[in-house]
C-alpha cells in the first residue's frame, strides 16, 4: 500500500505550474497540477491508445477541448476521454487536479 496527502506534497509556483508524480506503474499513472489562476495545460493529445481522467480536487476552471470545446470545472468533477482526444485545463482560481493516465505514458 502507498498513502499519499496531495495538500502536503506540493504547493503552488508563480510563474508555471507545479507537478508532483504520485505514482507510476506498468498499469497506470497518476499526476498531481497545481496550478495558479491563469495557469493551466494547453489542448494536447498522445497518438497512443488509452485514456485519461482529469479529477479537480479544489479550486476551479475550466476544461478545454478541441474545435473550442470549453466545459466548466469545480471541485468534484471529473473529465474522462481517450488520450488521443485533444484535451487540457485552465484555472480560474487556485487549483489542484489528479490526472489519472491507463496505460502509462
Amino acid at each position: 500500500m502507498k498513502k499519499v496527502n496531495l495538500f502536503e506534497s506540493a504547493g503552488f509556483g508563480d510563474l508555471t505550474h507545479k507537478s508532483f508524480l504520485v505514482h507510476d506503474s506498468p498499469y497506470f499513472k497518476i499526476i498531481n497540477f497545481n496550478f495558479k489562476p491563469g495557469q493551466g495545460l494547453p489542448i494536447h493529445s498522445h497518438e497512443i491508445e488509452g485514456q485519461v481522467s482529469i479529477t479537480v480536487i479544489e479550486g476551479e476552471g475550466e476544461f478545454l477541448g478541441k474545435d473550442g470545446a470549453v466545459l466548466p470545472a469545480r471541485r468534484g468533477d471529473v473529465l474522462i476521454s481517450d488520450i488521443a482526444e485533444p484535451h487540457g485545463i485552465k484555472a480560474k482560481s487556485d487549483m489542484r487536479v489528479l490526472v489519472t493516465i491507463a496505460p502509462p505514458i
